[in-house]
């Protein structure tokens, strides 16, 4: 009696036992996992066949492991902690832009058509802004920079009318 060409099945580690039934949708994972493996070139086509019976006709998970578990991907979940992906092959987690320095941006641009209302919450906004997105590691210091430069400015200009209009007042007597 020969042996069949995949491995003999191994105790499973993890909150699931090999004797749980299977679900329709564990067989259907099991069957895209050989189609895979058939696609890819890892079986012949009778092999592929037999399986794929064996898989729809499988009562518990543990049946369908042994079916899979000489291919690249297992039908299965990993048990809670385990990445069925290397870290290494995973994208990196973008960090999110910091509302604050959204805000501080929106409130320098605002400044034009406010008359220079929004000129100090934009400094304010945009230093807090700064200093959270060094500490966090955030996205956003350009539209924090930009709600300082805008709001500095808008509050520059202010002072400026402001000393101009208190020394022609003073002048004018």
């Amino acid at each position: 009696m020969s042996q069949p060409p995949y491995p003999s099945w191994q105790p499973w580690q993890g909150p699931s036992a090999p004797s749980m039934l299977a679900s329709h949708a564990d067989r259907e994972r099991a069957v895209d996992v050989l189609r895979a493996g058939y696609g890819e070139g890892r079986m012949e086509h009778d092999e592929f066949e037999k399986r794929v019976a064996r898989a729809y006709a499988a009562r518990t998970v543990g049946e369908l492991a042994v079916l899979v578990a000489d291919l690249p991907q297992g039908p299965l979940p990993q048990p809670a902690g385990v990445l069925p992906v290397p870290r290494t092959f995973l994208p990196v987690p973008r960090p999110q832009t910091n509302g604050k320095a959204v805000a501080a941006g929106v409130c320098g641009l605002l400044c034009v058509p406010t008359m220079g209302l929004t000129g100090i919450p934009a400094v304010v906004l945009g230093h807090v802004a700064r200093a959270e997105i060094r500490s966090r590691g955030e996205l956003g210091d350009g539209l924090a920079l930009t709600g300082l430069v805008l709001g500095w400015l808008s509050t520059a200009g202010w002072a400026l009318v402001l000393v101009l209009l208190t020394v022609v007042s003073i002048a004018a007597g």
